[in-house]
C-alpha cells in the first residue's frame, strides 16, 4: 500500500510515521516544507495543479494528514489548517489516484463541553477560539469533498515529545528547572481544568488502523476519561521524584485580568509556572460570559466518547497517562 504522509515532521507526524513504517506492507512517502521530506512543498502556499501532478506520479492510496498550526493568529491559522485542507481536497479530487484522505482533526472543533459528559461525533461543534475554528473548517471541507474520507478528531495528545508549550510540557520544564534548583516548592495555577489525554503512540496507532478500515465520516480518539491537571501534576511529581511541595494558586471568582492580584500567573516568582495558555488569564473555577479563560477554547472539562473508534476502527487506548508522563519527564530530565 503507497501512503503520502503530510505533516511528517511535526508532533504526531513523527509517531504516525514510525507506525507505518513498521509495517512491511506500506510504501511511505513524506510531503512536507522541511529539507528531510520525500518531496518538498507547502500545502499552504502551493497550488492544488502542482500537488494533482504529484498525486498522479505517486498514485498513493491512501493520503494521511498530519499537517497544520497549532499557534499563531487567525489568519496563519487559517492558511496552514484551512487552505492547506482545501488545497489537498482539491488536488485529490482532480487527480486519478482515487486515494483514500485521512484527515488529523482535534477536540477544539467541540468546545466546550458540560461537566461530566462524554463528547460524541454528533455533537454540535462549538469551537471557543481560532485554531479551533480553522480545524473545523478543514474538517467540513474534507467531509463535504466527496472523497472517500475520515477525520479522526484528537483530544489531548500526549507523550515523547510533548511540546514544551503544550501544559504538560511546560509543567515539566518548571518542574526540572524546580530540581535543578533545589527548590523546595512550586507553585501552579490552572490546574482545575480537566482534559482526555491520549499518547501520541496510541494515535499513532489509530491513524494506521483508519488508513487500513472503509470507515468515514468523524471518529474521536482519546481515552474516553477525563483527568484533572492537578491529578496529572501529582504523578509527574512522584515519576520525577520531586520531593518539593505543589501549591495550587487558586483565583476567587473574576478576580482575573491584568492586575488580578497575588493569583495573577504573571506575577509568579522565577521556578513557579502557569499550566495553561503562558499569557493567558487565571482560570476560573467556572466559564464566564467573557472571551474564554481556555486557550484551547474547551473549557473546564472535555472527555471523549470512543466508542466509535472501537467499532468502527477495533482501536482501543493501550498506554496509560502515568507511561506517558513518564516519557515526558525522562526528556525533560535529560535537560538537568
Amino acid at each position: 500500500m503507497r501512503v503520502l504522509l503530510l505533516g511528517a515532521n511535526g508532533f504526531l507526524g513523527r509517531f504516525v510515521a514510525d507506525r507505518l513504517l513498521a509495517d512491511p506492507a506500506v510504501h511511505l512517502t513524506a510531503l512536507g516544507r522541511g529539507d528531510d521530506a520525500d518531496v518538498r512543498f507547502d500545502l499552504a502556499g502551493g497550488s492544488p495543479g502542482a500537488l494533482t501532478r504529484f498525486l498522479d506520479a505517486v498514485h498513493p492510496g491512501v493520503v494521511i494528514n498530519c499537517a497544520g498550526a497549532t499557534r499563531g493568529g487567525a489568519r496563519e491559522l487559517t492558511r496552514h489548517n484551512t487552505v492547506a485542507v482545501a488545497t489537498v481536497c482539491e488536488a485529490l479530487r482532480r487527480s486519478g489516484c482515487g486515494a483514500r484522505l485521512v484527515q488529523l482533526g482535534c477536540a477544539s472543533e467541540y468546545g466546550p463541553s458540560p461537566q461530566g459528559s462524554s463528547t460524541a461525533e454528533d455533537a454540535v461543534p462549538r469551537p471557543g477560539g481560532p485554531y479551533g475554528v480553522s480545524k473545523l473548517a478543514a474538517s467540513e471541507l474534507v467531509l463535504g469533498s466527496g472523497l472517500d474520507a475520515l477525520v479522526l478528531r484528537i483530544f489531548s495528545p500526549v507523550g515523547p515529545g510533548t511540546p514544551a508549550g503544550s501544559p504538560l510540557g511546560r509543567l515539566a520544564e518548571a518542574m526540572r528547572r524546580a530540581m535543578q534548583a533545589g527548590d523546595g516548592e512550586l507553585k501552579l495555577s490552572g490546574l482545575g481544568v480537566q482534559r482526555d489525554f491520549v499518547d501520541v503512540r496510541d494515535v499513532a496507532r489509530a491513524v494506521h488502523a483508519a488508513s487500513l478500515s472503509a470507515a468515514q465520516g468523524i471518529v474521536n480518539i482519546g481515552t474516553g476519561r477525563a483527568v484533572k491537571l492537578r491529578d496529572a501534576a501529582a504523578v509527574l511529581a512522584r515519576v520525577a521524584g520531586y520531593p518539593g511541595a505543589l501549591h495550587e494558586l487558586d483565583l476567587p471568582q473574576g478576580a482575573g485580568g491584568p492586575g488580578g492580584g497575588h493569583g495573577d500567573p504573571r506575577l509568579l516568582r522565577p521556578g513557579h509556572a502557569t499550566i495553561g495558555h503562558p499569557r493567558a488569564e487565571p482560570v476560573a473555577e467556572h466559564l464566564g460570559a467573557g472571551p474564554s479563560p481556555y486557550p484551547d477554547g474547551c473549557g473546564a472539562w472535555q472527555q471523549a466518547d470512543v466508542r466509535t473508534a472501537r467499532d468502527r476502527l477495533g482501536w482501543r487506548p493501550r498506554i496509560n497517562l502515568e507511561e506517558s508522563l513518564a516519557d515526558i519527564w525522562m526528556e525533560a530530565a535529560c535537560r538537568i
